[in-house]
Order: structure tokens, then C-alpha cells, then sequence
């Protein structure tokens, strides 16, 4: 399981991953990653609509894709702000399946240097030059 420090629990940030964030489309999931500079551990969040399924589907899914989350965690980048938006199709999907297309998304944005993010990043805390 993810621990505290490493969730995104604020609506703010789950806003600024998801609108400035570099996005990684795949069958069941879209990653958005926003690179920063902070000596923190990757923190990460989860976006699983009704369309996905009842409450049971949701919560299913939402804790497979914090266990691979979790795997995944001594892999991505130092500071990384992580969002999963999940789609419908995930509900079905095994967790392979699952872990196979995240793992994916989070080795293609979060080895990538992004200075997108590090100057988004200072618009977003007012130090822009």
C-alpha cells in the first residue's frame, strides 16, 4: 500500500498534474506526470469515475493500481506528482494487464526531463522570473 506522504490528497494538486502534467494514454488508464525539483519521494493519485463501475468495481481497481504504484515507487523520479485517471475498460482488465500499462506510462514520463514541468512548477508558486 502507498503511505501517506506519497498520496496526492489535495484537490489542487490533483488540478495542476492533470491540466500541466505530461499525459500517457492507454487501454484502461491515462497517466499524468508533473516533474519537480522537491527532495520528496514520488506522491501519487487516483481518478476512477462511476463510469467505471459500482462501488466494489471502483475500489477493486483503485487498490490494484496503488499496489503497482507501489511496486513501482523506487523507479519514479525523485518529486514526481503522478495522477491514473482510470477508464470503464479497467474494470475488466487483469491486474498483469494493469501493471504492464502503468509501468509503461511512468517509464516513458517520469525518465523524461521535462522543463515543461520545472517552469510550470514556478508559475504555479509564484517565482517566475
Amino acid at each position: 500500500m502507498l503511505a501517506r506522504p506519497t498520496r496526492l490528497t489535495r484537490g489542487d494538486d490533483y488540478r495542476f498534474v492533470v491540466r500541466r502534467g505530461a499525459r500517457c494514454a492507454g487501454t484502461h488508464t491515462v497517466t499524468h506526470v508533473v516533474l519537480t525539483d522537491e527532495p520528496r519521494r514520488a506522491r501519487f493519485g487516483f481518478i476512477v469515475s462511476k463510469r467505471v463501475g459500482n462501488a466494489v468495481t471502483r475500489n477493486t481497481v483503485r487498490r490494484r493500481l496503488k499496489a503497482v504504484c507501489a511496486e513501482a515507487l523506487p523507479d519514479v523520479r525523485t518529486g514526481a506528482d503522478v495522477v491514473i485517471r482510470v477508464l470503464p475498460s479497467a474494470a475488466t482488465a487483469s491486474f498483469q494487464e494493469l501493471r504492464a500499462e502503468v509501468t509503461r506510462c511512468l517509464a516513458r514520463r517520469s525518465s523524461a526531463a521535462s522543463e515543461r514541468s520545472e517552469t510550470e512548477r514556478a508559475v504555479r508558486t509564484g517565482q517566475s522570473e
